[in-house]
């Protein structure tokens, strides 16, 4: 058995920079363990190449929800990655932090150091901002961050003009002086390939003597001694191998996996480790619990100009775009496929935004099987506004099925459960109609195709959103962070309560979800808590 300093479980958006940063100094030694392969693929380095990965078994766990009622009895499909980088290997790559409010809630509920004032020296350090720093902006951080408005497809520019007709301001930078309002989404790429959390952080550190890290390797139980979790136990390759930590465990195994790795090891909800035999190490109800997400659906429109499906679909527009981005690091394959978006509130008397926005400027109704058709598109000219909820009222949880490590957990989002999720979801497309009938959309579209004209009434509309509505791939807080121990999973410092040698530390600690993207912020946890480990190991 090898002994570390410190074992990471994950080498996701939080647990690549944890790596990086506590072996930074060479005093350390670090072992990662991930699930999966390598993230040296085609199609996880070309940015739009996410439609390939979005089934992908190679690279994504491919988790599936129980049916949700409020999803009409659907059973949502939930990506996720399962390789190096995590979900930032086969995410939309829009970088967006999360408004000021968020984090200033987080330390407002007792968890000091994680004010939006406290977070923004870490924020810009991570980053190298492609268009320059300022007050709130950094440059020369380890993650590129790109700004794509000159590269927009021509129909983004009447998408914002519209916006803007509808009320919304026009906002140069999401991640500036405020997030109201409509703009051009920037992207975590770097000379046309993805910049995820593999490549920022992790590639660099595993140049490093005192970093070791095991691809393929599922971690299958913490182990503990007494209260103190002292190693992890994994299987690689068909066989059992345990791994001992001197100095602490670092779970970063995400919002799914990190719950059900401590309910595997005997930390979770006591009454459901017993039903499945599991010695309780600690009992804690929270664990797996308050799952929060964002859900979305998209609006569709036939244009009367022509789109990115003129281009993406024919063989000789695929040979085009493959060439341009082969040669040239450009065009439509090395941008994400929501140019354009923004947020906006339901109710003016809001104190901020409860909806984000999202511009396609293609679409994909026609279904296809085996893949997400992204590169191969509608045969007419479409695009889509699409929208989801930031602060969704509605809870679910994750819970393990057995005491099997690969029996996938069972996953209960309770989607649109609460009467004001479904109230402020209904007021939202509403809004989107009103952006597309303004003057300088209005006049490109040909119809609605989806849902279409037909559907007009409230509860046509509610029946529409529960029937076509999904996750935008944004679960959190199933290992909550907290003060009290009651009705947390970990504390402010990202220790699990009542254990010894234990952090969670990615986007399941996050006490609410967040105004936007999460993978910001999840690069931020995983930042902030590397820190937190090295203040704690002077």
């Amino acid at each position: 058995m090898q002994t570390y300093d410190f074992i990471i479980v994950g080498s996701g958006s939080a647990g690549s920079v944890v790596a990086d940063k506590l072996s930074a100094s060479g005093r350390f030694s670090v072992l990662v363990l991930e699930a999966g392969g390598t993230d040296r693929r085609f199609y996880v380095q070309m940015p739009l190449g996410y439609g390939k990965t979005f089934f992908d078994p190679a690279v994504n766990w491919n988790y599936k929800t129980e049916p949700d009622p409020g999803l009409a009895g659907n059973a949502d499909h939930w990506p996720r990655g399962k390789l190096l980088g995590g979900s930032s290997s086969i995410n939309a790559m829009v970088f967006i932090r999360g408004a000021r409010e968020d984090f200033d809630a987080w330390a407002a509920a007792g968890n000091p150091g994680w004010a939006y004032d406290d977070l923004l020296p870490s924020f810009k350090a991570m980053e190298d901002n492609a268009a320059g720093a300022d007050q709130w902006r950094g440059v020369g951080g380890p993650l590129r961050v790109t700004d794509c408005s000159r590269a927009v497809h021509p129909l983004t520019k009447r998408y914002l003009a519209a916006a803007e007709q509808a009320g919304l301001p026009f906002n140069p930078d999401f991640n500036g002086a405020s997030q109201e309002g409509v703009g051009v989404y920037q992207i975590t790429t770097k000379n046309g390939r993805r910049m995820s959390a593999a490549r920022a952080f992790l590639r660099p550190a595993m140049k490093r003597a005192n970093v070791r890290v095991e691809t393929n390797a599922l971690a299958t139980k913490i182990l503990f001694e007494g209260k103190r979790a002292v190693g992890v136990e994994y299987e690689q390759n068909g066989q059992k191998k345990t791994a001992r930590a001197s100095r602490e465990v670092i779970v970063s195994g995400g919002s799914i996996n990190s719950p059900q790795l401590l309910q595997l090891s005997g930390v979770g909800p006591a009454a459901l480790l017993g039903d499945l035999g599991i010695p309780v190490v600690h009992a804690n109800d929270n664990v797996g619990a308050n799952l929060q997400d964002h859900v979305g659906i998209n609006y569709t429109f036939k244009g009367k100009l022509p789109t990115l499906n003129q281009i993406l679909r024919p063989w000789w527009g695929k040979l085009l775009v493959g060439m341009q981005y082969i040669l040239l690091r450009s065009g439509p394959l090395s941008l994400s496929m929501n140019n354009a978006g923004g947020f906006f509130r339901t109710d003016p008397s809001m104190a901020r935004p409860n909806m984000q926005l999202y511009f396609q400027a293609f679409s994909t109704v026609i279904p296809k099987s085996g893949e997400r058709p992204i590169l191969t598109p509608d045969p007419w000219p479409g695009f889509s506004i699409g929208l989801s909820n930031c602060r969704p009222s509605s809870r679910g949880e994750i819970m393990i099925r057995s005491n099997n490590p690969r029996d996938y957990p069972r996953i209960t989002a309770n989607a649109y459960s609460t009467n004001a999720d479904v109230d402020e979801m209904l007021a939202a497309v509403k809004f989107v109609r009103k952006i597309a009938a303004m003057p300088a959309m209005a006049e490109i579209i040909e119809e609605e195709v989806l849902p279409g004209p037909s559907i007009q009434s409230d509860a046509d509309l509610i029946q529409d959103f529960r029937k076509r509505s999904g996750t935008v791939y944004h679960p959190v807080s199933t290992c909550r962070m907290g003060p009290d121990a009651s009705r947390a999973v970990v504390d402010p410092r990202l220790k699990v309560h009542g254990l010894e040698g234990l952090r969670v530390i990615d986007a399941s600690i996050f006490p609410d979800n967040i105004t936007g993207n999460t993978n910001a912020a999840s690069i931020l946890t995983g930042w902030k808590g590397a820190d937190l480990v090295l203040e704690d190991q002077k």
